[in-house]
């Protein structure tokens, strides 16, 4: 087997973590290629891998079985990037804060690795949001597995943000900006703004206004077979277009058409482990100060 290894760079928390995964990769006897960051970030911290069978990969050119995520859903979402369409399974193991997508703690480690190993373990496929814009100019990467946020570019005005779906105008959001979310990504960003959880098999996008100027607007749930036909007016002449927080700043006069992309990112699930437990652990869902 072998495995792609991705990491946080940022928090010097991750290297024992780290320490313990190399270790448990280590004993399992498992190939790994580590992205050329991360592999200078755990040589910087006295991090030790030579009895470790690996390789450096410094492009988005290489294959592997599984990919580990190893920090926060940050993180994950980065890794995602890198995969794009190869369709590698991706495991999050948490080195970070909440972790919606990370999920496996540190003492979980070792078992998640030898259930990998085995063979037991779910994949789930994550719909993937598309970004295609009239902008020449714009050759970044067009995908987003969380979210979409069009926001406004100052601390000041408010933008308009025009929507049609299916060629009907569906609102002229007037708000500090407009989030397009998919359901991976509803426990993220959108939900901080007031948007609705939805469980990941639903075939759906919600789209969630920021400090909306109307009240009466509130989140809105559409099929993902639909697309999206967006402009967007503004004091400034411009706007940020976000897509898992790699933002950039488009001129008003672009154009812009958000569709479900044609392919998936697959999240590796251990076995007996479902989206509910994750809720009910990283928002205490049932947990009782009280009793403690």
């Amino acid at each position: 087997m072998r495995i792609a290894l991705f990491g946080n760079t940022f928090r010097i928390e991750a290297v024992d973590t780290a320490l313990h995964l190399l270790t448990t990769l280590r004993k399992l006897h498992i190939d790994v290629v580590i992205e050329a960051s991360f592999y200078e970030f755990l040589k910087a911290h006295g991090v030790d891998i030579a009895n470790l069978s690996y390789k450096i990969i410094d492009d988005d050119d290489f294959a592997a079985d599984i990919a580990l995520s190893l920090g926060g859903d940050g993180t994950f979402l980065n890794t995602a990037k890198h995969i794009g369409i190869k369709g590698i399974p991706i495991l999050g193991i948490n080195a970070g804060h909440l972790g919606f997508l990370s999920d496996v703690a540190n003492n979980e480690i070792e078992p998640a690795l030898e259930s990998i190993v085995n063979g037991q373990y779910q994949i789930e496929e994550r719909s993937v949001l598309q970004l295609i814009a009239d902008n020449p100019d714009w050759n970044a990467c067009p995908f987003a597995l969380n979210e979409i946020a069009l926001l406004k570019q100052d601390t000041s005005s408010m933008i308009t943000i025009h929507v049609k779906v299916k060629g009907e105008l569906l609102n002229s959001y007037r708000a500090d900006g407009l989030l397009i979310a998919t359901p991976t990504g509803s426990t993220a960003y959108s939900m901080s703004v007031g948007g609705p959880i939805v469980v990941p098999q639903s075939n759906n996008f919600i789209l969630s206004p920021v400090a909306s100027h109307t009240l009466s607007i509130r989140p809105l749930i559409i099929p993902d077979s639909w697309e999206l036909d967006i402009s967007v007016t503004s004091r400034t002449k411009s706007f940020l277009a976000a897509l898992d927080g790699r933002s950039d700043v488009f001129p008003q006069s672009t154009t812009l058409k958000i569709r479900k992309a044609d392919h998936t990112i697959k999240v590796v699930k251990r076995a007996n482990h479902t989206f509910f437990d994750t809720l009910k652990t990283k928002l205490m869902w049932g947990a009782d100060k009280r009793t403690e």
